[in-house]
């Protein structure tokens, strides 16, 4: 049961972890997009940098301390909400963020919506969050990782396999929280996320989180 000391409690966490997205998303993945610009990366590609970084030191980070610090989903979900609206208003307007945003692409705004979802489900199912944050996690640090490891080597955005290699490294790694559960979640996050047709910031999530809960009702001793 969701009390009103435990909302008051989380909203209290929320502020200085909202700020630092924000000091991650307006600051520091800009500061990695002229880095990048300045090595010779292409425009595009220096974007592709900062939409990675904040994959990592935003959305990553604040998922990996939910467990240990949060007491309900509410707030969390409502947070994610909060930044899509965020990233979706200056697509909206016609004013993007250009260091990370690109025009024709409003992935990261499904991005947020998935990262609250993904947790808020994830709760009503297992109270200690780490159904749901294992599959931000994913989407988080496994395509995050991918993304830079391509960029580093052919300065675009490709589907290439060094990348899908290093999600799968990654994502093991995490999912070695879950057990085996967590191993096979983590093979089918890096196929669904070669999938072109499909927005990989849906379906990283949606599949691992569906695996997920099928371990957790059917097999619980494989997690």
């Amino acid at each position: 049961m969701i009390t009103k000391v435990d909302i008051f409690h989380d909203l209290i966490l929320f502020l200085p972890l909202f700020l630092w997205v924000l000091l991650v998303v307006q600051v520091l993945a800009k500061f990695v997009f002229r880095f990048a610009l300045k090595r010779g990366y292409p425009k595009d590609s220096a974007t592709y940098f900062a939409r990675k970084f904040i994959h990592i030191f935003a959305s990553g980070i604040v998922a990996l301390l939910i467990p240990f610090f949060f007491r309900e989903p509410i707030v969390p979900f409502f947070s994610a909400i909060l930044l899509a609206i965020y990233t979706f208003f200056p697509h909206k307007r016609g004013k993007l963020f250009d260091w990370f945003q690109v025009k024709e692409n409003i992935h990261e705004v499904n991005f947020c919506l998935m990262w609250g979802i993904v947790i808020l489900i994830g709760w009503f199912f297992d109270k200690s969050f780490w159904l749901g944050v294992i599959s931000a996690l994913f989407m988080s640090f496994g395509d995050g990782v991918s993304g830079i490891v391509r960029n580093l080597k052919y300065k675009r955005r490709i589907k290439a396999w060094e990348g899908s290699l290093a999600m799968l490294l990654t994502c093991i790694l995490i999912g070695l929280k879950m057990g085996w559960a967590g191993i096979i979640a983590a093979i089918f996050a890096t196929i669904f996320e070669k999938l072109e047709f499909i927005d990989d910031n849906i379906s990283i999530p949606t599949i691992s989180l569906l695996i997920l809960l099928f371990f957790f009702n059917f097999f619980p001793n494989w997690l």
